[in-house]
C-alpha cells in the first residue's frame, strides 16, 4: 500500500477541526480503513510520543471504552496501534482524535515511516545524550573550584565569575538537552493528564531557576551541576528504553520485502514477469532453479529439491514431485519447476508468520519497566510533597518565599528520581558486558528481568540442541569414501557437503557427472558408471525403513555402500537441560523434523517432553497453551519457523547461526559450538534482578531517611544535591558487585 499524504503541510497529520458529518464518503484516516475477514474494519496508524508502558495503557484503554471498538492494540516496540470495530469506517477519524486528545500524534502506518521516526528519534536523544554529558563534564570542573573553596579564599567576585561560567554552560545545555522531558511534560499537562517526566521537568525548571536567582543576587549555593548531571543521567535512562522498544520492532515485517520482486506466469505458451504482489490464485507460475518461490502453491510439472529452512528450520532439502505442495519463500535448487498458485501472496504461509509475529510483538506490549510501575505513585506524591513544603513553611513556618520555594526545590531535588532510573540500567549495562564479553548478546533491555521469571524452557532441536550440520557417522572404507567425495564435490546438497567434509585427501577423475533433479549425480570412473543419491536411484532394493539421514554409493551393480549422517549435538546440551531440570524449569522440545530424529535427540538430552513434525502455527500455538496455564516461557531456536515463538516467548533466545529472522525477533543472541551461554545467560538473569531488587530497596530507603529531613528544613539544595548524586552512587557501586560476582 502506498503511503498517503492527508496533510498539506509539514506534519503527516493534523487533527480535523470539525467532526465530519457521520458516515458521509470517506476522508482522512477513513478513507485506509480496510475490512477484516469478521467484518470488522481496520485502521493501522503510527503513533509518536510514546515514553513508557503507561502510554500505551492510557491509549488502549481510552480506545477499548469506545462502545464500537472491538480491540485496540499497540505495539510498545514497533508504536504500530491497530483498531478494529465494528461500524462505519468514517470512526477512524474520530479514533485518531482521541489518541491526540492525551497527548500523542497519529500518522499512517508504513514499514518506510516507521523506520523513518525510530532513526529520527534515535539521533535526537544521542544528540541531547552527548549535549548533556559535554555540559556535565565542564561544569563539574567549575563546581570543584567552587565547592572546594571558600569565599573568603577566592573572593565573590571570582565565585560569582564561575557561577556565570557554569550558568552560560548548564542553562542552554538544560533547555535543549531537557526537550525529551520538557515535551513529554507539556503533552500531559496540556491534555489534563500527569506522567514521571512532569516531576523531573519540574525539577530542572526550579532547580535552574533557583540557581539563577542565586547567580544574580551573588548567593552563594548555586545547582547547575546538580540540573546538567540530572539531565544527562536520565537521558541514559531513555536512551535505554529506546534502545529495547527498538528491538521490539515488528521484524517480521523485513520478510514482506520477498514479495517486492517479480515472478514468471506461464499464460498459454508466452511467460510474463509480474510483481509478486500481482500474483493471483489459479495463476501458474514457473520458478528457475535458484530462484525462491514466491507464493504457496502446488507442483504441477518438474521434479526437484527445495530448501525449506527457511519454514521448517530444517537443513535437508525436500524432494518434491509433481502435485506436492511448495511455500513462499522456500528455495528451488536443482531443476525448474512449474506451480499452480494455491494462495496470494497477502495470504501466504509467509504472511501468516508475519501476523503472527505481529500478534507476538502487541503481548509483549504488556511488559513495563520497574520504574514505569513505580510512575503512578511517585508523580502525585512528589508534587504533593514540594507544594506542601512551599505552602507549609509559607503560611505556618513564616518563612518567607524565597526560603520556602528554596524547600520546595530541595525536597524534589531530593526525591528526584536518578537513583530510581539508574536501579535497572546501571545493572543492566554491566550485565550485558559480562555477557558480551562470554559472546552472549542481549538485545532486548528487558530481557534478563523476563528470563529471569521463566518457568518453562522450550527448545528446537535442528541448529539448537544440534549444531545443524548433518555429519558422517558410520564407518567408511577410504578408497569408497574417497570415491564418493570426488562425486559428492559437485553437488550443494548438504549430505553431499558432509562427505566431502568427511574426506581430506586427493580427489579422483570423475567425468560426465550429471545432475538428476531429485535422486542424486552420475558420472563415469575408469569406463563404469558411478553414482550417488537417494537408494532407488542407485538401486538398492531393500524396503527397510531409514533411521538417519543417509546417502548411498553404487560403483558397479549390486555393489552399493551407505552412507548415514546425524546431526551433531552440542556436546553440553544434556548438561544445560539438566540444569534447568534442576531448578524446576521443565524443558519441552518442538521440532518440525520427523519422529525418529526427534526421538533419538530427546533421549540424548533427557527432554521428557518432545513434539515432532511441528509447524509454525502448531509451534505458537503449543506455547499460547503454556502461556495461558501462567508460565512465563523461555524460547530457544534458529529457523523462521522458531521466528513467530521466539517473538511470542516471554524471553527468546537464538545461535549466532540462526537465520536473520529468527535472530531479529529473538531478545538474546548466542554465539559458538555450546548451549552453555544459555545457562550462563539464565544465572546472570537472576543475579541482576537481585542486584535490581536491592538497588530499589536502597532507593527507596534513601527517600525513607532523606524526604523527612527536606521537608524539615534540615537539608540545603546544595546538600540536597550531594544526597542526591550519593544515593546514585551507592546504585552504582552495588550495581558494580555483578561484575565481581562468579
Amino acid at each position: 500500500m502506498e503511503r498517503t499524504d492527508l496533510s498539506n503541510t509539514g506534519e503527516l497529520y493534523q487533527p480535523i477541526d470539525t467532526a465530519p458529518e457521520p458516515y458521509e464518503p470517506e476522508t482522512g484516516f477513513a478513507s485506509v480503513v480496510r475490512e477484516t475477514p469478521d467484518g470488522l474494519q481496520s485502521l493501522v496508524v503510527l503513533v509518536g510520543g510514546i515514553t513508557c508502558a503507561l502510554c500505551l495503557q492510557k491509549i488502549e484503554s481510552a480506545l477499548n471504552a469506545e462502545p464500537d471498538v472491538h480491540t485496540a492494540r499497540l505495539n510498545y516496540g514497533a508504536r504500530r496501534l491497530v483498531i478494529e470495530w465494528d461500524g462505519y469506517a468514517a470512526r477512524a477519524n474520530d479514533f485518531v482524535r482521541i489518541v491526540e486528545g492525551l497527548g500523542y500524534s497519529a500518522a499512517l502506518y508504513d514499514e518506510k515511516s516507521a523506520a523513518e521516526a525510530v532513526k529520527a528519534e534515535e539521533r535526537f536523544l544521542l544528540l541531547c545524550l552527548g549535549v548533556a554529558g559535554f555540559a556535565m563534564g565542564n561544569v563539574m570542573l567549575l563546581s570543584v573550584g567552587v565547592w572546594s573553596t571558600s569565599a573568603e579564599t577566592m573572593g565573590v567576585a571570582t565565585r560569582d565569575f564561575l557561577h556565570w561560567m557554569a550558568a552560560v554552560i548548564a542553562l542552554p545545555a538544560v533547555l535543549f538537552s531537557g526537550r525529551p522531558f520538557f515535551r513529554s511534560a507539556l503533552k500531559a499537562l496540556r491534555n489534563g493528564h500527569t506522567n514521571m517526566d512532569v516531576p523531573i521537568s519540574l525539577a530542572l525548571v526550579l532547580a535552574s531557576g533557583a540557581s539563577l536567582h542565586e547567580a544574580m543576587n551573588h548567593g552563594e549555593h548555586v545547582y547547575f551541576d546538580s540540573a546538567i548531571m540530572l539531565t544527562f543521567f536520565l537521558l541514559i535512562g531513555r536512551y535505554l528504553d529506546f534502545k529495547a522498544r527498538e528491538n521490539a520492532r515488528g521484524a517480521a515485517h523485513d520478510l514482506l520485502s520477498s514479495f517486492q520482486g517479480f515472478a514468471s506466469v506461464v499464460e498459454g505458451r508466452e511467460v510474463r514477469r509480474i510483481p509478486i504482489r500481482e500474483i493471483e490464485e489459479g495463476m501458474v507460475v514457473s520458478v528457475a532453479a535458484g530462484e525462491s518461490f514466491p507464493v504457496d502453491g502446488v507442483v504441477v510439472e518438474g521434479r526437484s529439491s527445495v530448501d525449506t529452512a527457511l519454514i521448517t528450520g530444517e537443513t535437508l532439502p525436500r524432494d518434491v514431485d509433481a502435485g506436492e505442495a511448495v511455500f513462499a519463500g522456500t528455495m528451488n535448487l536443482s531443476a525448474p519447476v512449474t506451480m499452480r498458485v494455491e494462495k496470494a501472496a497477502e495470504d501466504s504461509l509467509l504472511s501468516d508468520i508475519v501476523r503472527l509475529m505481529d500478534k507476538a510483538g502487541q503481548a509483549q506490549a504488556a511488559y513495563t519497566r520497574i520504574a514505569d510501575r513505580a510512575a503512578k505513585l511517585y508523580t502525585p506524591v512528589v508534587h504533593v510533597l514540594a507544594a506542601a513544603s512551599f505552602v507549609g513553611w509559607l503560611t505556618i513556618g513564616g518563612a518567607v518565599w524565597q526560603d520556602a520555594l528554596m524547600i520546595a526545590v530541595t525536597v524534589l531535588i531530593i526525591t528526584c528520581p536518578c537513583a530510581l532510573g539508574l536501579a535497572v540500567p546501571v545493572v543492566q549495562i554491566l550485565a550485558t558486558t559480562k555477557l558480551m564479553k562470554a559472546g552472549v548478546f542481549v538485545k532486548s533491555g528487558d530481557a534478563l528481568e523476563r528470563l529471569a521469571a521463566v518457568g518453562v524452557a522450550i527448545f528446537d532441536k535442528t541448529g539448537t540442541l544440534t549444531l545443524g550440520q548433518p555429519a558422517l557417522v558410520n564407518t567408511i572404507d577410504i578408497k569408497d569414501l574417497q570415491l564418493a567425495a570426488s562425486l559428492a564435490q559437485h553437488s550443494a546438497h548438504p549430505l553431499s557437503r558432509a562427505i566431502v567434509a568427511a574426506y581430506d585427501g586427493a580427489y579422483l577423475d570423475i567425468r560426465d557427472i550429471r545432475e538428476h533433479a531429485g535422486e542424486g549425480l552420475s558420472g563415469k570412473y575408469k569406463d563404469r558408471v558411478i553414482k550417488l543419491g537417494s537408494r532407488d536411484f542407485c538401486g538398492y532394493a531393500d524396503g527397510s525403513p531409514a533411521l538417519r539421514p543417509e546417502i548411498w554409493l553404487r560403483k558397479k551393480k549390486n555393489d552399493t555402500i551407505r552412507f548415514e549422517f546425524e546431526d551433531a549435538l552440542r556436546d553440553d546440551a544434556p548438561v544445560v537441560i539438566a540444569g534447568f531440570k534442576d531448578q524446576f524449569i521443565p524443558s519441552y522440545m518442538l521440532s518440525g523434523d520427523r519422529e525418529e530424529s526427534v526421538g533419538r535427540i530427546a533421549e540424548a538430552v533427557k527432554i521428557e517432553h518432545a513434539y515432532a513434525q511441528q509447524n509454525p502455527a502448531q509451534k505458537f500455538a503449543f506455547l499460547e497453551k503454556l502461556k495461558a496455564s501462567g508460565q512465563n516461557v523461555l524460547m530457544v531456536g534458529d529457523g523462521l519457523n522458531d521466528a513467530p515463538v521466539l517473538a511470542a516467548a516471554d524471553v527468546s533466545i537464538a545461535p549466532g547461526t540462526a537465520i536473520d529472522m529468527a535472530q531479529n525477533a529473538a531478545d538474546i543472541i548466542f554465539m559458538g559450538d555450546r548451549l552453555s551461554p544459555v545457562a550462563l545467560a539464565h544465572k546472570t538473569a537472576l543475579r541482576t534482578q537481585t542486584l535490581i531488587r536491592q538497588n530499589f530497596a536502597l532507593a527507596i530507603i534513601y527517600n525513607l531517611l532523606a524526604i523527612p529531613l527536606a521537608v524539615a528544613g534540615f537539608v540545603t539544595p546544595f546538600v540536597a544535591a550531594l544526597a542526591m548524586s550519593g544515593s546514585s552512587i551507592i546504585v552504582i557501586a552495588n550495581s558494580f558487585r555483578l561484575k565481581f560476582k562468579a
